[in-house]
């Protein structure tokens, strides 16, 4: 009889110890909310970053997006561009304009994203201010490019956008250099 007892106990004991210590964290948890005593405040909303990290934190992720885009153009569409791979008959050039017109698409977001970034430190913003209208004629690029109807101009449209965003990175002390993404990190 002893051995019964034994086991019955077992599946009490299994919903037993979760049950408290559940209850064991709900009243710890709302027990630390605790009043004020002493004339000193206790805020229970986190404390946020200040305005010099949140600079950093926006040239950091403007140099990373901006960068992206830079690696995307000149390894997909640049450099296959000048090998030839774009024109009719070329081996592989199916593969590569659709790899072109992903690498465009994906320039524009990174791009558009970089622009946002710099809105968070003052001098990358009036930096980057005036490229926003190149930026935004590289919206259709990337379909035109997937079709095979982008020609000199529309690359150069791309070499020129970055290398003005590389240079207004620089003078707001963003040095941006390129970053090849991944053929998987073009398509989503």
């Amino acid at each position: 009889m002893p051995s019964s007892a034994a086991t019955g106990s077992v599946p009490l004991r299994r919903l037993l110890v979760p049950l408290l210590l559940c209850c064991a964290l709900v009243v710890g948890a709302t027990g630390c909310g605790g009043g004020d005593k002493g004339g000193t405040s206790s805020s229970a909303s986190p404390s946020g970053t200040s305005s010099a990290e949140a600079q950093k934190f926006a040239k950091t992720r403007f140099v990373t997006n901006a960068g992206l885009a830079a690696g995307a153009t000149y390894q997909w569409i640049v450099k296959p561009y000048r090998a030839g791979k774009f024109k009719k008959g070329a081996d592989g050039r199916t593969f590569a304009l659709v790899k072109a017109g992903l690498a465009g698409g994906f320039t524009y977001n990174r791009l558009k994203a970089a622009v946002t970034n710099a809105k968070g430190d003052p001098l990358l913003s009036k930096a980057v201010a005036p490229l926003t209208a190149g930026i935004e004629s590289l919206k259709g690029l990337g379909t035109k490019l997937r079709k095979g109807e982008a020609g000199e101009g529309d690359i150069g449209a791309f070499e020129s956008v970055i290398n003005n965003i590389k240079s207004a990175g620089s003078s707001a002390g963003a040095d941006v250099k390129d970053k090849v993404p991944t053929t998987s990190q073009l398509g989503g």
